[in-house]
Protein backbone atom coordinates (compact mmCIF):
# COMPACT_ATOMS: atom_id res chain seq x y z
CA UNK A 1 0.00 0.00 0.00
CA UNK A 2 1.27 3.46 -0.84
CA UNK A 3 0.81 5.97 1.95
CA UNK A 4 2.55 9.25 2.59
CA UNK A 5 4.71 8.93 -0.51
CA UNK A 6 6.14 5.55 0.48
CA UNK A 7 5.15 2.03 -0.63
CA UNK A 8 5.23 -0.59 2.11
CA UNK A 9 3.84 -4.05 2.76
CA UNK A 10 0.79 -4.47 4.97
CA UNK A 11 -1.22 -7.47 6.05
CA UNK A 12 -5.00 -7.68 6.47
CA UNK A 13 -7.08 -10.63 7.60
CA UNK A 14 -9.12 -12.48 4.97
CA UNK A 15 -12.30 -11.15 6.58
CA UNK A 16 -11.05 -7.56 6.53
CA UNK A 17 -10.14 -5.41 9.47
CA UNK A 18 -7.33 -3.02 10.14
CA UNK A 19 -4.19 -3.20 8.00
CA UNK A 20 -0.99 -3.92 9.90
CA UNK A 21 2.19 -2.44 8.43
CA UNK A 22 5.06 -4.92 7.96
CA UNK A 23 7.73 -2.71 6.37
CA UNK A 24 8.64 0.90 7.05
CA UNK A 25 11.77 1.76 5.09
CA UNK A 26 12.40 4.40 2.44
CA UNK A 27 11.80 2.98 -1.03
CA UNK A 28 9.21 0.73 -2.59
CA UNK A 29 8.49 -2.64 -0.95
CA UNK A 30 6.26 -4.72 -3.25
CA UNK A 31 5.51 -8.15 -4.75
CA UNK A 32 5.17 -10.18 -1.55
CA UNK A 33 4.95 -13.99 -1.62
CA UNK A 34 4.32 -16.12 1.49
CA UNK A 35 6.29 -19.29 2.20
CA UNK A 36 4.07 -22.40 2.04
CA UNK A 37 4.03 -22.68 5.84
CA UNK A 38 3.00 -19.01 6.15
CA UNK A 39 5.90 -18.18 8.47
CA UNK A 40 8.00 -16.05 6.07
CA UNK A 41 7.52 -13.59 3.22
CA UNK A 42 9.80 -12.86 0.27
CA UNK A 43 9.42 -9.46 -1.40
CA UNK A 44 11.18 -7.01 -3.66
CA UNK A 45 12.46 -3.66 -2.47
CA UNK A 46 14.59 -0.83 -3.82
CA UNK A 47 15.65 0.29 -0.32
CA UNK A 48 19.30 -0.44 -1.21
CA UNK A 49 19.12 1.70 -4.37
CA UNK A 50 18.13 -1.06 -6.82
CA UNK A 51 15.40 -3.73 -6.90
CA UNK A 52 16.52 -6.62 -4.71
CA UNK A 53 14.90 -9.55 -2.89
CA UNK A 54 14.36 -9.62 0.86
CA UNK A 55 12.93 -12.21 3.24
CA UNK A 56 11.22 -11.47 6.56
CA UNK A 57 9.16 -13.26 9.17
CA UNK A 58 5.40 -13.04 8.61
CA UNK A 59 5.12 -10.46 11.41
CA UNK A 60 7.58 -8.12 9.60
CA UNK A 61 10.58 -8.88 11.81
CA UNK A 62 13.94 -10.22 10.65
CA UNK A 63 14.09 -8.38 7.30
CA UNK A 64 17.22 -9.31 5.36
CA UNK A 65 18.41 -9.02 1.78
CA UNK A 66 19.00 -12.32 -0.03
CA UNK A 67 19.93 -11.28 -3.60
CA UNK A 68 23.56 -10.38 -4.25
CA UNK A 69 24.24 -11.66 -7.78
CA UNK A 70 24.49 -8.30 -9.57
CA UNK A 71 21.65 -6.71 -11.50
CA UNK A 72 18.13 -6.23 -10.23
CA UNK A 73 15.66 -8.82 -8.94
CA UNK A 74 11.86 -8.76 -9.18
CA UNK A 75 8.61 -10.78 -8.96
CA UNK A 76 9.65 -13.38 -6.35
CA UNK A 77 7.52 -16.50 -5.89
CA UNK A 78 8.02 -19.06 -3.13
CA UNK A 79 8.05 -22.71 -4.24
CA UNK A 80 5.30 -25.07 -3.00
CA UNK A 81 7.87 -27.06 -0.97
CA UNK A 82 9.46 -23.92 0.52
CA UNK A 83 12.96 -24.85 -0.62
CA UNK A 84 13.34 -22.35 -3.49
CA UNK A 85 12.31 -18.87 -4.55
CA UNK A 86 11.77 -18.14 -8.25
CA UNK A 87 12.42 -14.61 -9.50
CA UNK A 88 12.98 -12.39 -12.52
CA UNK A 89 16.61 -11.23 -12.81
CA UNK A 90 17.07 -7.98 -14.69
CA UNK A 91 20.48 -7.24 -16.17
CA UNK A 92 21.38 -7.98 -19.76
CA UNK A 93 17.75 -8.87 -20.41
CA UNK A 94 15.14 -10.44 -18.16
CA UNK A 95 15.79 -14.01 -16.99
CA UNK A 96 13.95 -16.48 -14.78
CA UNK A 97 15.99 -17.92 -11.94
CA UNK A 98 15.74 -19.70 -8.60
CA UNK A 99 17.64 -19.45 -5.34
CA UNK A 100 17.37 -20.80 -1.82
CA UNK A 101 15.42 -18.75 0.75
CA UNK A 102 18.75 -17.80 2.33
CA UNK A 103 19.93 -16.38 -1.00
CA UNK A 104 22.41 -19.10 -1.92
CA UNK A 105 22.57 -21.44 -4.90
CA UNK A 106 21.30 -18.89 -7.46
CA UNK A 107 20.59 -20.59 -10.78
CA UNK A 108 19.28 -18.97 -13.96
CA UNK A 109 16.81 -21.17 -15.83
CA UNK A 110 16.28 -19.09 -18.99
CA UNK A 111 18.41 -17.07 -21.39
CA UNK A 112 16.00 -15.23 -23.68
CA UNK A 113 15.44 -11.53 -24.26
CA UNK A 114 12.52 -10.91 -21.89
CA UNK A 115 11.29 -13.64 -19.50
CA UNK A 116 9.18 -12.46 -16.54
CA UNK A 117 6.59 -13.28 -13.86
CA UNK A 118 7.46 -16.78 -12.56
CA UNK A 119 4.71 -19.03 -11.20
CA UNK A 120 5.34 -22.46 -9.65
CA UNK A 121 3.72 -25.72 -10.70
CA UNK A 122 2.01 -27.32 -7.68
CA UNK A 123 4.59 -30.14 -7.69
CA UNK A 124 7.50 -27.66 -7.57
CA UNK A 125 9.18 -29.18 -10.64
CA UNK A 126 8.39 -26.45 -13.19
CA UNK A 127 8.22 -22.69 -13.31
CA UNK A 128 5.80 -21.07 -15.76
CA UNK A 129 6.53 -17.55 -17.02
CA UNK A 130 5.75 -15.17 -19.85
CA UNK A 131 8.27 -14.53 -22.62
CA UNK A 132 8.09 -11.41 -24.76
CA UNK A 133 9.53 -11.88 -28.25
CA UNK A 134 12.09 -9.31 -29.29
CA UNK A 135 10.87 -7.30 -32.25
CA UNK A 136 7.22 -8.40 -32.33
CA UNK A 137 6.46 -7.78 -28.66
CA UNK A 138 4.29 -10.92 -28.62
CA UNK A 139 3.93 -12.43 -25.15
CA UNK A 140 3.61 -16.21 -24.76
CA UNK A 141 3.58 -18.60 -21.80
CA UNK A 142 6.43 -21.04 -21.24
CA UNK A 143 7.38 -23.61 -18.60
CA UNK A 144 10.91 -24.62 -17.67
CA UNK A 145 12.00 -27.56 -15.49
CA UNK A 146 13.71 -26.40 -12.30
CA UNK A 147 16.32 -29.17 -12.49
CA UNK A 148 17.48 -28.08 -15.96
CA UNK A 149 16.24 -28.27 -19.50
CA UNK A 150 14.84 -26.07 -22.20
CA UNK A 151 11.72 -23.95 -21.75
CA UNK A 152 8.66 -25.21 -23.65
CA UNK A 153 5.95 -22.97 -24.99
CA UNK A 154 2.51 -23.73 -23.60
CA UNK A 155 -0.29 -23.85 -26.17
CA UNK A 156 -2.74 -20.99 -25.74
CA UNK A 157 -5.29 -19.66 -28.26
CA UNK A 158 -3.73 -16.18 -28.02
CA UNK A 159 -0.70 -14.70 -26.26
CA UNK A 160 -0.47 -14.73 -22.50
CA UNK A 161 1.16 -12.97 -19.58
CA UNK A 162 1.24 -12.96 -15.78
CA UNK A 163 0.72 -16.71 -15.39
CA UNK A 164 -0.62 -18.39 -12.28
CA UNK A 165 -0.64 -22.15 -11.95
CA UNK A 166 -3.78 -23.62 -10.37
CA UNK A 167 -3.41 -25.94 -7.36
CA UNK A 168 -3.79 -29.69 -7.73
CA UNK A 169 -7.21 -31.02 -6.78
Amino acid sequence: MASGGNTDLYIVGANGGAARRLTATPGADTAASFSPDGRRIVFESDRSGTQQLYVMDADGSGQRRISFGGGRYASPAWSPHGDLIAFTKIGAGFRIGVMSPSGGAEKLLTDAWDDEQPSWAPNGQFVMFNRISQGSGASRLYAVPVDGGSPRQLPTPVGGSDPSWSPLN
